[in-house]
């Protein structure tokens, strides 16, 4: 698991760090039941603050990301494939609103921008 954490991002650190695990769940990278390494672990592993790695878990946990099972870690949290759909729809619906107002900056007009998404899609199978 390879997470990165940049001093010169504005998103504060157990933030990079709950926005990468998430992806790497998304992405099946990590998968259901996958034990997480301990808070210890990755703190000493990103050379943070256990303070810090344990925000970040208790933040992926209370979204439904993971479980904490005391005594025996932390892992990727099974069946909820809903919530995973939900987040990434939620994503996908703000890179829209993006592209809707770049448009709109660029006087590019809606039936425009639906002929340069339906490009995009075929441009892509």
């Amino acid at each position: 698991m390879d997470i990165i954490i940049s001093n010169a991002s504005d998103k504060p650190i157990y933030d990079q760090i709950v926005s990468q695990m998430k992806a790497l769940i998304l992405t099946g990278e990590l998968g259901e039941g996958q034990q997480l390494p301990s808070i210890r672990a990755l703190a000493g592993d990103l050379r943070i603050s256990v303070i810090t790695t344990k925000r970040a878990y208790a933040e992926l946990e209370l979204q439904g990301f993971i479980e904490t099972v005391p005594g025996k870690g932390s892992f990727v949290a099974g069946g909820n494939l809903e919530l995973l759909r939900e987040e990434r729809l939620r994503h996908i619906e703000e890179l829209l609103v993006q592209a809707v107002d770049e448009a709109r900056g660029a006087n590019v007009g809606i039936p425009e921008l639906h002929d340069m998404l339906d490009l995009i899609a075929e441009s892509d199978d």
